[in-house]
């Protein structure tokens, strides 16, 4: 018997450069793919079931293909991001019942804010979809029509949200968007792009001078967004929407995304903002206005403009979106301190870690003085802590060597 043909995809970390916290609420960012990434090595199962292997833990991971299942054989940390995928796909596509097994390797570092977990997703979905000849089907043509939808596609398979004809559904437990998806499949090599979102869009790309590297300082603080943290990270999110549901409830509009609400009128900012000094019921204006006035000043004024606006936006992060721990500001601080151009954590926040612009000839000295310094105020994290040094990076591929 001839054993079904294995695919290997390769898919990459990403850096969201500036753009806290804002493509789930129609917002805009810049970022670009890294050149650590997540190996899948994928073949099709004659039973209707996801079996993911990680070889570096030696841990197993097993779902049915059935669109109602909660539960896994395997307790590993990332299960539910398999359980997220493989439901959402066997119930928005009920005659694709191929199975996938999958075994994974990685060198992205986990839970430092590189989206290894947005990476895992991509990789199991693309597997999923070529396992059963997705792109011959009209019904997966129609709503996943190229990269972006596809991209999007699978942040819906994370984050739950609704996409297209397809209704939402718990996803993972973290209410996010698809910024990462987005910047895993659509980057491109020594370029950093700028996307807006919901829908995803391509507003341009800017080349990365080749003068410059990216020093990456992860701060050994995990950014796994389970239990407090993921709790933390939705009060976040949720802040925006209901801040939108206020909106809409006072103007009869109905906006779905604080974007689009910001862009109705001219005058439309002004009121939101008064809108979130005042609070919701969920949310006190304390916490309401900083989180406008943080996204506001991200899309309209920090993302156009890169530079010295990195520290603005890193400042707001850590008075508005209150998701910045101290070895993260530390880490911004010090890179600052030692030379680098611009500097800033990325990411969901509470915890993971920071980029930091600098002289591809200073890169390996800069780095060596960033981790003494930072090891000198948390000696705790030397453990955990990791550094690398890296360049945009093309996009998610399908190996063929």
């Amino acid at each position: 018997m001839t054993r079904p043909a294995t695919r290997r995809y390769i898919v990459p970390g990403r850096i969201e450069l500036v753009g806290k916290h804002v493509d789930y609420a129609g917002g805009r960012s810049l970022t670009c793919a890294v050149d650590r990434a997540i190996t899948a090595d994928a073949r099709p199962l004659d039973a209707p079931l996801v079996r993911v292997r990680d070889a570096a833990r030696r841990s197993i991971v097993e779902v049915p293909l059935l669109p109602g299942i909660e539960r896994t054989h395997g307790s590993a940390r990332w299960s539910s991001y398999v359980v997220a995928v493989a439901r959402r796909f066997a119930r928005d596509f009920p005659r694709a019942r191929v199975g996938i097994e999958v075994r994974v390797t990685s060198t992205l570092p986990p839970s430092a804010g590189l989206s290894s977990s947005s990476a895992l997703t991509v990789a199991i979905g693309s597997a999923l979809a070529d396992a059963n000849g997705m792109d011959s089907r009209a019904a997966w043509r129609a709503a996943v029509p190229d990269e972006l939808a596809r991209a999007e596609y699978f942040g819906a398979m994370e984050t739950g949200a609704p996409y297209g004809p397809f209704t939402g559904d718990a996803g993972v437990g973290a209410r996010g968007g698809a910024q990462d998806h987005v910047a895993i499949l659509c980057a491109r090599e020594e370029s950093v792009g700028q996307f807006s979102y919901l829908p995803a869009r391509l507003e341009r790309r800017v080349p990365w001078p080749s003068e410059y590297a990216l020093a990456i300082g992860v701060s050994g603080v995990s950014a796994t967004k389970t239990g407090n943290a993921r709790a933390r990270y939705n009060r976040v999110s949720d802040s925006t929407r209901a801040l939108v549901r206020v909106w809409n409830e006072t103007t009869g509009r109905t906006d779905d995304t604080l974007a689009r609400a910001i862009a109705s009128a001219p005058d439309a900012g002004e009121r939101l903002s008064h809108l979130a000094e005042q609070g919701t019921e969920e949310f006190d204006g304390d916490y309401l206005g900083p989180r406008f006035a943080q996204f506001r000043e991200e899309v309209e004024v920090i993302v156009p403009g890169v530079g010295r606006l990195v520290d603005r936006s890193m400042a707001m992060a850590e008075l508005a979106l209150r998701n910045q721990v101290a070895e993260t500001s530390f880490l911004t601080r010090a890179a600052r301190h030692g030379g680098a151009v611009a500097a800033s954590a990325f990411g969901a926040g509470f915890g993971g870690a920071v980029w930091a612009m600098v002289r591809t000839e200073d890169a390996d000295s800069f780095l060596e003085h960033w981790r003494a310094a930072y090891l000198a105020k948390f000696p705790s994290r030397a453990e955990h802590a990791q550094w690398l040094v890296t360049r945009p990076a093309g996009p998610a591929r399908l190996d063929t060597e």
